[in-house]
């Protein structure tokens, strides 16, 4: 099979796995109003994705090392399409937190065996290049499904089974075969299936820009929509989440010429500022400025610190580039579950808007004491 052709099909392949998991994001409303929830549940069926995805980054991270790289992304794939029915034939909160769970596992799955597949099939020398790929395909994926779900409704009006299921439920199961057809690339080893994440040395503010930056992510899509559907603004819940990603992917070229550590603390810079200006945007109910907020944490979020951070660990484990990759999105997924979760029940206790506020505060808290570590661990370092 022609290299442009196999790259082709598995960006595709990583764009759907992602793509699956924010499909029923505008229909959060829906799911929770049929079960009578508030925003803690709905924040906690959110998170239920991270409950499926960390163990199976701690434990299966590596798998893929073991049994290759393409049946773990046929499974993801399968598992996604799975989860997608299950919300068809019972819409409902508990069935939200189900397939919200089994999504992880499936992105748990995909994404440390695609990142290393890429790699394998672009060569060593082109390391970098792959993690722009991998990146652009699954931040598409992430910003696409929520997008075209919200694009769906729109067309269709109110309704459980929006074309993009459709669409996905014809895509997903058809590129599970053809995983089976790629190059076979990989070696696998006579180890043990459970293989936990590694994290290489040097490593930890990439990790630690990841879990702050995606839970930022994590409140835009979890949170922010709550509060537009409060103020008669819903219908723009697919369009925010997708700029949420997509301005992340227009700005990785950007990335790409900048250095590792360049990206990452232009990141740092726009975390904050981003959430800032989204903050205001819901405060004074002014649309514009939630979207322009949006698309500044989407910049450093699924732009700057994702392209870097992946690039730097791919870079550092060449040996064991699943199990760095996952070691990655373990950080990542923290950032993305717990600040979301406590912020949820402080919205059923205060509001969603001082929820947000509180949120922001520890964020910016955050923020300056990593900037602060890793200024004074720089200072230290030997020349």
């Amino acid at each position: 099979m022609p290299r442009i052709l196999s790259v082709s099909l598995l960006a595709l392949a990583l764009f759907t796995v992602t793509f699956a998991v924010n499909l029923q994001a505008p229909l959060y409303d829906v799911y929770a109003s049929k079960s009578d929830v508030g925003a803690m549940a709905v924040t906690v069926a959110f998170a239920a994705y991270v409950g499926g995805l960390m163990p199976t980054l701690l434990l299966l991270g590596g798998v893929s090392d073991r049994i290759g790289r393409r049946l773990p992304l046929a499974l993801a794939l399968v598992i996604g399409t799975v989860a997608t029915a299950l919300l068809v034939l019972r819409p409902v909160w508990t069935s939200l937190v189900i397939a919200r769970a089994l999504l992880g596992i499936g992105t748990g799955l995909a994404t440390p065996a695609g990142t290393a597949y890429m790699a394998e099939i672009l060569g060593e020398t082109r390391t970098r290049s792959a993690a722009l790929i991998v990146t652009s395909a699954t931040s598409l994926g992430f910003g696409g499904g929520a997008l075209a779900t919200g694009v769906s409704l729109g067309l269709q009006g109110p309704t459980l089974l929006p074309a993009s299921f459709v669409v996905f439920f014809l895509a997903a199961p058809l590129l599970a075969l053809i995983a089976f057809c790629l190059p076979k690339l990989d070696h696998p080893q006579a180890i043990s299936i459970v293989r936990l994440p590694v994290f290489p040395a040097g490593t930890w503010m990439f990790g630690a820009a990841m879990a702050l930056a995606w839970s930022t992510t994590g409140m835009t899509i979890a949170v922010v929509p709550l509060e537009l559907a409060a103020n008669d603004l819903g219908g723009w819940t697919g369009l925010v989440i997708f700029l949420a990603i997509f301005v992340g992917f227009l700005c990785q070229p950007l990335a790409r010429r900048m250095s590792n550590t360049s990206a990452l603390a232009l990141g740092f810079i726009l975390i904050p500022l981003g959430f800032v200006v989204l903050l205001m945007g819901v405060w004074l109910k002014i649309l514009v400025l939630v979207l322009l907020g949006t698309c500044i944490t989407s910049a450093a979020s699924y732009g700057f610190t994702y392209l870097a951070s992946l690039a730097e660990v791919s870079l550092r484990a060449p040996n064991e580039r699943a199990r760095a990759t996952a070691g990655l999105f373990v950080y990542a997924y923290l950032g993305f579950s717990i600040p979301v979760i406590a912020s949820g029940g402080l919205a059923d206790l205060l509001g969603l808007l001082p929820a947000m506020i509180a949120f922001g505060a520890g964020q910016l808290a955050v923020t300056l004491g990593i900037l602060r570590l890793w200024k004074r661990r720089s200072a230290y370092k030997p020349s």
